[in-house]
């Protein structure tokens, strides 16, 4: 059994990539921050099902915190698979964007990619296999008006995975990036109605947080081992 751990666990598209992990037969660490409440949880949830798992807290941009909650996980046994998930937004057109919006957004994308990720490496690099898998954005790769600080903390990881996926894929680790466009979550709702949708969106629907989830479960997979250092977009065609 590897042991996975999920940040931004306990939201839409995180929970159902922990849901998919567990049941591909994996030991699922269920990482929050604020809602450690959903995130226990979904833990019950997967291990009433037959499943193994259970919930961490931490705040991914506090390094020391970070740090410290990766030792008490991986204490035991490493841990195998990593899914960067956590994230947030804050939107605002440029001109009219506040400081504290930019950083917080960066802060938590991609400061909390380096904090999770770094520490994990050398432990994967010892045991010669490991999957780092980064949810990313259709809007780090096309823009998106108002996300300026989103788009460009989501296109850092694009960078920050293929030069890490070189770094990683001699030892069996690989490194791979989702790019989702419209899912169907708490965090969409508000800002696509079904006509919006429609426009956009070439298959005339917004995706489900489950094919995400099944494409995360393929990469985190031992069939996924020639696959390293790719942004794969899952967005119904929009691009």
């Amino acid at each position: 059994m590897k042991r996975a751990l999920v940040t931004g666990g306990s939201g839409g598209i995180g929970a159902a990539i922990c849901r998919r992990l567990a049941g591909d037969g994996h030991h699922v660490f269920i990482h929050a921050n604020r809602n450690a409440d959903k995130a226990e949880a979904l833990a019950d949830e997967i291990r009433s099902a037959g499943g193994s798992a259970e919930a961490v807290a931490f705040d991914v941009t506090d390094a020391a915190a970070t740090a410290a909650a990766l030792d008490a996980i991986g204490a035991d046994c490493p841990l195998q698979i990593l899914v960067n998930n956590a994230g947030i937004h804050d939107d605002a057109v440029f001109p009219g964007m506040r400081a504290d919006q930019w950083q917080r957004v960066i802060d938590v994308s991609l400061n909390g990619f380096f904090n999770v990720t770094q520490p994990l490496t050398m432990p994967m690099l010892r045991t010669r296999w490991g999957r780092i898998i980064t949810i990313s954005s259709v809007a780090a790769i096309t823009g998106n008006r108002g996300q300026a600080n989103y788009a460009a903390a989501k296109g850092a990881l694009h960078s920050a995975s293929k030069s890490l996926a070189q770094e990683l894929a001699s030892r069996g680790v690989t490194v791979n990036v989702v790019a989702p466009g419209i899912i169907d979550t708490a965090m969409s709702e508000d800002a696509f109605d079904a006509d919006a949708i429609a426009r956009i969106v070439p298959m005339k629907r917004a995706g489900k947080p489950e094919e995400v989830a099944d494409l995360v479960g393929f990469l985190a997979s031992t069939q996924a081992a020639y696959i390293t250092g790719q942004v794969i977009s899952i967005n119904g065609g929009m691009i």
